[in-house]
């Protein structure tokens, strides 16, 4: 049910359970986590976010994809469209919600613009608009988002935190 994309330095797929070490690895980076909830996560909840990846395609046709080097399949990071129903204001709705995840070794390559341009090209298909929420202290997502033609609309409040809020529109 979830597809494959490719591109020319990654492939993004459904995660598997053959997947749970790389993905333990990847949640248990704090440089990963630090603007993400602002801790490492332990194995069971990274294995309720595989399972919660899954659902999320079989419910409702969208999901988080694991990207992977094409030329090495060492996992790259995880990157796709969620509704994590966050207790957010103002609320995103039913509006599906970009994230993304990459571990530190794979940063300043331009991999992040590569795997989120092929998960919106696919989103564009069904989906006329997407939103995120960053940390305002996270500037390398912050200018991603923007090169991908995300802007802010709001300032959010979720739980402690006032992620800025932004929304694209597919071209």
């Amino acid at each position: 049910m979830t597809p494959t994309l490719t591109t020319p330095r990654l492939i993004l797929r459904a995660h598997t359970t053959a997947d749970f070490p790389a993905c333990c690895t990847l949640w248990a980076d704090p440089d990963v986590t630090r603007f993400i909830g602002g801790r490492p996560s332990a194995p069971d909840e990274t294995w309720r976010r595989i399972l919660a990846y899954a659902g999320h395609w079989q419910l409702l046709g969208y999901g988080y994809f694991l990207v992977t080097a094409r030329e090495t399949g060492a996992v790259v990071g995880e990157f796709g469209l969620a509704d994590f129903r966050r207790n957010l204001v103002p609320p995103f709705g039913d509006t599906p919600e970009a994230g993304w995840v990459m571990l530190p070794q794979y940063q300043g390559r331009g991999l992040a613009q590569e795997a989120l341009t092929a998960v919106l090209a696919w989103a564009d298909q069904t989906m006329p608009r997407t939103v995120c929420m960053i940390h305002p202290d996270n500037t390398p997502s912050l200018k991603l988002a923007q090169k991908l033609g995300y802007t802010e609309y709001a300032r959010g409040q979720y739980g402690e935190h006032t992620p800025i809020l932004l929304e694209r529109s597919r071209p």
